[in-house]
C-alpha cells in the first residue's frame, strides 16, 4: 500500500507517518532526508543546487524517489510525508507509482501557531518537544539524547501564518487530485493514529 500524508506545520503529520509506517510495515519516505542521504553522482547534483541556494528541481527529486522506491523493502509499500509540494510534482509522481490514499492531518490555524510558537527541537537527534503541552523532563536538554535543545529562528507566529499559506495555496489542488481523507488532528495522538488505521 502506497500513501501520502499531508498535514500543515504542527499537525503531526511526521509522528502519525512513523507510527503507521511502524505499525503497517510500510517505509516513511521524507524527501529532505532522501535528499540529504543521497550518495554519488546525485549527491553531487543534489548538493550544487543546494549548496548554491537554490531548489532542487522536480525532475531529480523524482529521480532519486524512483530509485529509492525501487529497492526490495519497499516491496510492501511507502509513507510519503509531505510530498508531492505541487501539481507538477504530482503528475511526475503518478507516472512512476500507483497511490492509494492520500490522507491529510487538518488543524487549524490558530492550533498550528500555539503548537509551533511553543515548539522546541534537539539538533542532535531531531525530537521535538512543547513548551506547554510536552515538555522535556530537564529544562533545555533532550530526554532523549542528553543533547541542547534549540527553537527554530522561523518559528514565530509572523512566518507561521505566511508558511500555513503557502501550504493552503500549494496543497489544495493536490489534495483534489488525490480525493485525500480528511482526519481531525485536534485529537490525541493515538486517537489521530486510530482514525487513520480506521480508513486503511
Amino acid at each position: 500500500m502506497n500513501l501520502i500524508f499531508f498535514g500543515p506545520q504542527g499537525s503531526g503529520k511526521g509522528t502519525q507517518a512513523k507510527i503507521i509506517s511502524e505499525k503497517m510495515q510500510l517505509k516513511h519516505v521524507s524527501t529532505g532526508d532522501l535528499l540529504r542521504n543521497t550518495s554519488g553522482k546525485l549527491k553531487k547534483e543534489v548538493d550544487s543546487y543546494i549548496n548554491s541556494g537554490n531548489l532542487v528541481p522536480d525532475e531529480l527529486i523524482i529521480k532519486i524517489l524512483k530509485e529509492e522506491i525501487s529497492k526490495p523493502e519497499y516491496k510492501s509499500g511507502f509513507i510519503l510525508d509531505g510530498f508531492p509540494r505541487n501539481i507538477s510534482q504530482v503528475l511526475a509522481l503518478d507516472k512512476i507509482t500507483k497511490i492509494d490514499k492520500v490522507i491529510e492531518i487538518s488543524i487549524s490555524d490558530e492550533e498550528a501557531i500555539s503548537r509551533i510558537v511553543n515548539r522546541i527541537s534537539c539538533k542532535s537527534c531531531g525530537f521535538i518537544f512543547n513548551i506547554k503541552t510536552n515538555p522535556s523532563k530537564l529544562q533545555n536538554t533532550c530526554d532523549n539524547c542528553n543533547s541542547k535543545l534549540e527553537k527554530r529562528s522561523d518559528d514565530n507566529e509572523e512566518a507561521i501564518k505566511k508558511r500555513l499559506a503557502i501550504y493552503k495555496k500549494d496543497t489544495s489542488p493536490i489534495l483534489l487530485h488525490y480525493k485525500a481523507i480528511t482526519i481531525n488532528g485536534q485529537q490525541e495522538i493515538d486517537k489521530v493514529t486510530q482514525d487513520i488505521l480506521n480508513i486503511l
